[in-house]
């Protein structure tokens, strides 16, 4: 029989941005801000796909903001279902994030032969950041996955 209390759970207070997959929030509140501004700051050529992106960069920087302030203030109490809600929200963070990091590329792909070469410039820029924000989600969700494995 198993107990309860063994395995690994989420820190609390500011032992949050000490540990290792959750650091790197940090990052991701870094390149994820970074997509943000970028992409409201170009001039919009497919709606569509860049609203995607912006919906994803916002929706990611919110409630990682959030959950890592419910940590901060220990909310979660070591209950290990807080494992498996972060794990799950690192899973759908990553799978966004690709799909928004594909769809800018796409976009900026597209828009290289206009005439805003200074828009296709932030665009390439947001693509970079995409990609590395979305590099780091998956790192943070592989660990998270790991540690609700072993929860």
């Amino acid at each position: 029989m198993s107990s309860a209390t063994t395995g690994a759970t989420l820190p609390s207070g500011i032992r949050v941005l000490a540990s290792f997959p959750d650091v790197l929030v940090i990052p991701e509140f870094i390149f994820g801000g970074l997509v943000w501004i970028l992409v409201a700051s170009t001039k919009v050529h497919d709606p569509m796909s860049q609203g995607w992106v912006m919906f994803v960069s916002v929706f990611c920087f919110v409630i990682s903001t959030f959950l890592m302030l419910l940590y901060m203030c220990g909310a979660h109490g070591g209950n290990a279902s807080w494992v498996a809600l972060d794990a799950f929200y690192q899973v759908i963070a990553s799978l966004f994030y690709l799909s928004a990091a594909v769809l800018q590329a796409y976009t900026t792909y597209y828009m290289k032969n206009t005439a805003f070469f200074k828009y296709y410039q932030i665009d390439i820029s947001a693509v970079v950041f995409a990609y590395a924000v979305t590099l780091t989600y998956v790192i943070h969700m592989i660990f998270s996955l790991l540690r609700w494995k072993s929860s």
